[in-house]
């Protein structure tokens, strides 16, 4: 599965004639189409998941997808880990109204966990390890607020390990995502982590990933 992940840049952006662009043109490439507005690194950018500007957006999008004579792949939006409680809410109902199928939890955070390098006050999005739990947490609640509804969470944050996988799967999860940990330990944490994913999943009663997914809320 290949998803393309779309985003503004800092400068000249036009949220709602961007984005329809951008899918229309990875439209024809993609499995899935991530609409970004949760990246730190671009100024601007997370204020687009407030619940006006983001459903603006994805009606947009929306209408370019039923325009487009081929491919029409599946929308997601990924969300940051620091959206206060309240704002978690509004942004799950919001992408529920627009029929998104998917929400990609989360991208890197502006918090800093636990950090005790003289580097820590430094600007910009964290991942790794330090993102592990709050994503974790933000997954298992958007997970309770979708409970019933057809919507595909994919867990994204920290994960460098089958266990994490599975933690993530257990919280809501269908799908897990990884980034910093690939970058770290290369090709080789794809077999590394399968093999500890079964390991923990056999450990755990679980005959298959997909009765483990939610086992958290049940």
């Amino acid at each position: 599965m290949l998803g393309a992940n779309i985003a503004i840049n800092k400068e000249g952006a036009v949220p709602l004639g961007d984005y329809p662009a951008m899918y229309a043109a990875v439209a024809p490439f993609a499995d899935y189409v991530a609409i970004n507005v949760s990246s730190p690194n671009t100024p601007g950018l997370r204020d687009l998941q407030g619940e006006r500007q983001l459903a603006e957006i994805l009606a947009a999008v929306a209408a370019t997808r039923d325009s487009l004579a081929g491919a029409r792949p599946p929308v997601l939006v990924k969300i940051a880990p620091d959206l206060a409680p309240a704002a978690v809410e509004t942004l799950v109902a919001t992408v529920l109204a627009q029929g998104v199928a998917g929400l990609i939890v989360t991208n890197t955070t502006i918090a800093r966990p636990a950090l005790r390098s003289a580097a820590r006050s430094q600007a910009g999005g964290l991942s790794g390890p330090p993102l592990f739990g709050p994503a974790t947490e933000l997954l298992r609640r958007v997970a309770r607020l979708a409970k019933g509804h057809d919507l595909t969470l994919i867990g994204c944050g920290g994960v460098g390990s089958g266990e994490q996988a599975l933690a993530k799967i257990k919280a809501g999860a269908s799908l897990v995502q990884l980034y910093a940990a690939f970058a770290y330990d290369g090709p080789a944490l794809i077999p590394r982590m399968k093999r500890e994913l079964a390991a923990a999943l056999r450990r755990e009663g679980f005959g298959s990933v997909q009765e483990a997914v939610g086992a958290d809320l049940r």
